[in-house]
């Protein structure tokens, strides 16, 4: 609702250089209380989709879906580097195109600045990769990694995860391109061959570090506050704590990728219970993910064995296989020219050509890329460097899939050569085509959980039942299902009792259908969970006025109308709630007759008034005042202002009417009566009105 629905930054009055100042959800970027998610070419597109079709979910879906489909398409062909034009490129491909955790960022329209910044991502590594080929032999090569810069600052512009294809596009050049060992890179450094690599390090570690410092400075060299709800871990005071559940999280998330039977909308508050003993049995996962990492790293990284396999075909020391290629263990790639007959035939799902270029990287150069793919683009997600808005976010896995879908098939790949005999092959091969129609179908699945919100919130109840009620909550009340609405919020209390926002929409729930004093209790302790809820203050004013209390009703307000906006996660809702607590208390002392007092509190309101805020009824109420005082070009004036800011607003035809006929300009009074009328012929204050001024 916040990046889309109520994001003024959508809107065509609104100037759209604003996008470029304002975070993901339209809070001014460097304001206290602002998510620091600058994300401005996400936002830009989705005011293209407002100025289009407005408010229709439909285009904005169908954008989701096109990204998506460019985004497999470019890591397909990306495939091809690695894999060659056969059967592998199809499979690394189809797991992309299928897997079941993308389906947040693709069926959740906010998803999009992670499609998005995965597409540039995938442009940016494609331009590197072109630089690397063509360095040091063509003068275009200088314009490929310009691209690759502006891609990267791109993709980070899409979403912040994006600025990572720098590290990732280095690991390719060293490891992939080069394939150095760890233990070869130092040395190289002394090589006068390789200057060329350094030089274009240097400029990807150069553009990284300008990347990042513009991006601290444009929110402000402050990083994001958040509530204990959204990162419990990092609100815990033990260290311990802290330590155990950060390095289990990624252990979560690797098998979120590997086996995606349970998704959850939300994964925030209690959904993954913190980790608060060594004693604590997930600890073992943690240790057999990081054990198994580094096992992974190592032999990918270690010194060139004698035998090695490329492309699903074994080799020995970079003699050609079965299938053309060759795997040769130089630190400079060669460029492989492999003459065959007239005629082209197929092997292990890749064709011969003749004259074909072909430059395939063994398997350890596929593994360490696909572990950069995988872990690097994570990395601002482990609260390593800064804590995080989220205990875990399915869309945030959208970018490393693509290195968890190249892992997973250059291991089928190598299981595939390792097996002698064809029954084992076949049994690999259609292993693998079974992944990936299981992961299609549990995308299926997944989709109808997102086909409307009152399904995706109960499909979230068994992860997150306390945000999963309170949502569904909501939805009910919406369908006019009050008392469903009522034991949904009950139940999400039940979980976590010192939720602020279900105690005020349970509060809320019960004024509606006049049960005020159960709504002031929930009204009280909302506040008493979170002292600056701006709109609990204003609903427990208007139940005290309308209840005689007006001592209490004006200190409510009052109290409301000095609460300031800092650190507040929607500052925009909270100064309408502030505005709105003073048109009351403006009008409160309207009625006692005070109206010196209610024009200074209206004025401040004004002062106050964000730009969504209808101001119609405010300046209506300010005409009032000064028609009561006798004042009446002042009231004239607001009269007008209130008509221009909502032409059809019903109060101000009937007050401006009651003005001008007390000017003695007869006609027009009656034109703005009848015009109150044909606006709402069933409301009978509109008739009271109009005959009134006819005995008159």
């Amino acid at each position: 609702s916040r990046a889309i629905k109520t994001n003024q930054d959508l809107l065509p009055e609104t100037p759209w250089t604003h996008i470029f100042y304002n975070d993901f959800w339209g809070t001014l970027l460097t304001h206290s209380g602002s998510h620091k998610s600058y994300r401005p070419l996400c936002t830009l597109s989705f005011r293209i989709n407002h100025a289009v079709g407005g408010m229709d979910p439909w285009g904005y879906h169908l954008v989701n879906v096109l990204l998506h489909a460019a985004v497999t398409g470019l890591f397909t062909n990306f495939s091809r580097i690695l894999f060659g034009d056969g059967y592998w490129t199809l499979i690394a491909g189809l797991l992309f195109a299928s897997h079941p955790i993308h389906t947040e960022a693709v069926a959740g329209i906010v998803g999009r600045a992670d499609i998005g910044a995965c597409l540039f991502f995938l442009l940016s590594l494609m331009c590197y990769v072109k630089h690397c080929s063509t360095r040091g032999s063509s003068p275009s090569t200088w314009g490929w990694i310009l691209g690759a810069g502006l891609c990267a600052g791109c993709s980070m512009l899409w979403k912040e995860q994006g600025v990572t294809v720098l590290a990732v596009s280095a690991a390719y050049d060293i490891f992939v391109f080069h394939r150095l060992k760890m233990h070869q890179i130092f040395p190289a450094l002394y090589k006068r061959k390789n200057l060329t690599l350094f030089f274009s390090i240097g400029l990807l570690t150069s553009w990284g570090t300008a990347l990042l410092g513009v991006r601290l400075y444009w929110m402000g060299n402050k990083p994001p506050s958040f509530s204990n709800s959204d990162n419990p871990a990092a609100d815990s005071d033990s260290f311990l704590t802290r330590t155990l559940t950060f390095f289990y999280l990624p252990t979560k998330n690797l098998w979120l990728l590997l086996c995606p039977d349970t998704l959850s909308f939300d994964w925030s508050m209690d959904a993954v219970p913190l980790l608060k003993a060594v004693s604590d049995w997930r600890n073992l996962h943690t240790v057999a993910f990081y054990a198994g990492l580094l096992l992974l790293a190592y032999f990918s990284l270690k010194g060139s064995s004698n035998e090695r396999e490329c492309n699903g075909k074994t080799v020995m020391n970079g003699k050609q296989n079965a299938n053309g290629h060759s795997c040769h263990p130089e630190m400079e790639y060669k460029t492989l020219e492999v003459k065959s007959g007239f005629a082209s035939k197929e092997e292990n799902g890749i064709k011969k050509h003749e004259m074909q270029k072909l430059q395939l990287p063994s398997t350890e150069n596929i593994v360490i890329l696909s572990l950069s793919l995988l872990i690097v683009p994570f990395v601002p997600a482990t609260n390593l460097f800064f804590y995080v808005g989220f205990v875990i976010a399915e869309r945030v896995l959208y970018v490393p899939s693509m290195g968890f879908c190249l892992l997973v098939t250059v291991g089928v790949r190598a299981l595939y050569v390792k097996a002698q005999k064809r029954l084992l092959k076949n049994l690999v091969f259609c292993s693998t085509a079974a992944l990936i129609v299981f992961y299609g179908l549990k995308t299926v699945v997944r989709n109808g959980d997102w086909q409307n919100e009152e399904m995706l919130y109960r499909s979230g109840i068994k992860v997150n039942p306390a945000k999963a009620w309170g949502n569904l909550g909501n939805v009910l009340k919406s369908q006019s299902k009050i008392s469903e609405a009522e034991s949904a919020y009950r139940n999400a209390l039940y979980y976590r009792s010192n939720m602020a926002d279900m105690l005020y929409n349970l509060g809320l729930l019960l004024q509606e259908n006049s049960r005020f004093s159960e709504a002031l209790h929930y009204y009280k302790l909302a506040i008493g969970s979170r002292p600056t809820l701006a709109s609990a203050y204003l609903n427990t004013g208007i139940i005290l006025m309308n209840q005689g209390k007006t001592e209490e009703a004006r200190r409510t307000f009052l109290k409301c109308s000095e609460i300031p906006d800092e650190n507040l996660k929607d500052p925009h809702a909270h100064k309408s709630s502030v505005t709105s607590c003073l048109y009351n208390l403006g009008k409160l002392f309207h009625e006692q007759g005070h109206y010196e007092d209610a024009l200074m509190v209206y004025k401040e309101a004004i002062q106050k008034m964000p730009r969504q805020f209808a101001p119609q009824s405010l300046y209506n109420m300010m005409g009032e005042a000064y028609m009561r005082m006798s004042r009446l070009p002042e009231a004239e004036r607001w009269y007008v202002e209130s008509l221009r800011s909502k032409s059809d607003h019903i109060p101000a035809h009937l007050t401006y009417g009651k003005l001008l006929a007390l000017t003695g300009r007869k006609s027009e009074a009656e034109k703005y009566f009848m015009k109150a009328i044909q606006l709402d012929p069933t409301k009978g204050n509109c008739y009271m009105h109009y005959g009134t001024f006819q005995i008159d």
